[in-house]
């Protein structure tokens, strides 16, 4: 598993988070396989999103799990941000799922 790469941060709170990142395992593949289905918007790929982030909490200790959901809804919500059409209904669904996790956590 690689760490996700999030730019030149230097010091702060960029590096803390790449820091959490790293420290939870999964969590840089589900992040980086849900960024590539947002970018595509294909809706079909709705299932393969949320198996991605079921796997991450299947693997990840309870402690652990809402701030990685946390951190994986940031991420889709700036992808929303950024996104038009489909690829922002997508971030859209993702965001929703992520927040019926939360709320189950």
């Amino acid at each position: 598993m690689g760490a996700v790469v999030l730019g030149t941060m230097g010091f702060g709170v960029g590096a803390l988070l790449a820091a959490r990142v790293r420290a939870m395992p999964g969590l840089a593949d589900c992040q980086s396989l849900l960024r590539l289905l947002i970018a595509r918007g294909d809706p079909k790929a709705i299932p393969l999103a949320e198996g991605a982030i079921d796997q991450y909490l299947n693997i990840t200790p309870v402690s652990a799990r809402g701030r990685g959901l946390r951190v994986l809804q940031r991420d889709a919500l700036d992808q929303h941000i950024a996104a038009v059409g489909v690829q922002r209904s997508f971030a859209e669904t993702v965001d929703a799922y992520i927040a019926r996790k939360l709320a189950e956590e």
